[in-house]
C-alpha cells in the first residue's frame, strides 16, 4: 500500500481529482474489479507528467487506462496508482491537408478524448474514415492501443502518427509506418522507436480522414447504430466481444455457440443469449466469475474444434 508520505503528496498535488483504495469496479465497463491504490484524474497535462515522474522515482507501478471499456481488474486490484486523462487530454482539432478540398484532412484527437467525439466530429465536418467507430465505447487512446474496429474496418486503417510519452520522459511522434497494427493490438518497432521497455503512453493521434457529404455520413452511422443494436445485447455490463475471432473459419461468437454454451452462467457472469462472443455481468458477479467462464470456453472450444481463443480484454491487477 502506498505510505503516508505518498498519500501526502498525491492529496496535495491532485487534491479532490485522487481516490485511494478506489474499488474499479465503479472505473469499467464490466463493473468488476478490486480497488487501486490511489485513482488519479489530472486536471492538468503538467501534473500527469509530475505524477509519472514521482512514480518511476519511487519505484510505484502507474497504470494509464482509457474508458475502461476493454478492462478486465482481476478481484485482488491494482498494487499501484490508475490514471484516467479525461480531464488534462481531451480535444480535437482539425488540420486541413493539401489537394484543394479534396486530399486527405488530418483530424487531431487527444488521448483522453471519448471515441464517438471524435466519430461526430468528423460526421459534423463531412470527414470519411471514422464511421466503422460509431458505437464502440471508449477513448481514442484505449481505442488505439486496441486497435478498435469493426467488421474489415479498424483504427490502423485511419491513424497518420501518434504522439507518445516515453518511459524516459521525452515526448516522441511516432509515423504509422513505425507502427505495427495487428488484430485488436498495437505494438512498437523498438528498433526504430527506441524503446526498449515498458509501453509508451499515448497521448494523442493524427487520423487522415476524407472529405465527403455529412448527410450522407449521417444516414451511414445511424444504420451502423441500428445492427449494432440488433445484433448486440444490451441492458447488462460488458466488455463487448470477449475473444478475438480466429484467423479464418468460423468467428468466435459461432464456436462458443456450436460449443453448447450460450447462456451458461457461473456466479453472476453469463454468456449472452443473444450473441455468444458477449460475457455479461448479470448484477453480482466477480471478476473470477468472468475468468472462469472465460476458462470454461477456451477449454471447450479447444476441445471441440481445436482452437484456442484469444481474450480480446486487456486482464490485470492481482
Amino acid at each position: 500500500m502506498l505510505n503516508p508520505d505518498s498519500k501526502k503528496w498525491l492529496a496535495k498535488l491532485f487534491g479532490k481529482n485522487v481516490k485511494f483504495n478506489e474499488p474499479m469496479s465503479r472505473h469499467t465497463s464490466l463493473r468488476v474489479g478490486g480497488p487501486a491504490w490511489a485513482f488519479v484524474t489530472p486536471e492538468s497535462f503538467e501534473k500527469f507528467l509530475e505524477l509519472i515522474r514521482w512514480s518511476k522515482k519511487n519505484g510505484i507501478y502507474c497504470m494509464v487506462i482509457g474508458g475502461g471499456t476493454n478492462l478486465l481488474v482481476k478481484d485482488g486490484g491494482i498494487n499501484g496508482i490508475v490514471v484516467v486523462l479525461k480531464k488534462c487530454l481531451d480535444g480535437i482539432t482539425g488540420i486541413a491537408g493539401t489537394g484543394g478540398g479534396k486530399g486527405p484532412v488530418i483530424v487531431t484527437a487527444m488521448a483522453g478524448t471519448r471515441l464517438q467525439a471524435l466519430c461526430s466530429f468528423a460526421m459534423d465536418n463531412g470527414l470519411e474514415g471514422m464511421n466503422f467507430a460509431i458505437g464502440i465505447p471508449g477513448t481514442v487512446g484505449g481505442a488505439i492501443i486496441m486497435n478498435a474496429g469493426a467488421a474489415y474496418e479498424s483504427m490502423a486503417d485511419v491513424i497518420d502518427s501518434i504522439k507518445v510519452l516515453l518511459l524516459t520522459g521525452e515526448i516522441r511522434v511516432v509515423l504509422k509506418q513505425n507502427l505495427q497494427f495487428d488484430y485488436r493490438k498495437l505494438s512498437w518497432d523498438r528498433k526504430i522507436t527506441d524503446i526498449d521497455n515498458g509501453q509508451p503512453i499515448i497521448l494523442s493521434g493524427c487520423f487522415s480522414l476524407r472529405p465527403s457529404d455529412p448527410q450522407r455520413l449521417k444516414k451511414q452511422a445511424v444504420e451502423i447504430l441500428k445492427a449494432r443494436k440488433k445484433r448486440q445485447p444490451s441492458g447488462f455490463p460488458s466488455a463487448g466481444c470477449f475473444f478475438k475471432n480466429p484467423v479464418s473459419g468460423k468467428t468466435a461468437g459461432e464456436l462458443i455457440d456450436l460449443a453448447g454454451l450460450k447462456g451458461k452462467s457461473i456466479g453472476g457472469a453469463k454468456i449472452s443469449s443473444k450473441h455468444a462472443n458477449f460475457i455479461i455481468n448479470k448484477g453480482n458477479a466477480s471478476a473470477a466469475d468472468m475468468l472462469a467462464l472465460m476458462e470454461l470456453v477456451q477449454e471447450k472450444v479447444l476441445k471441440i474444434f481445436n482452437i484456442e481463443l484469444e481474450s480480446e480484454i486487456t486482464i490485470v491487477g492481482g
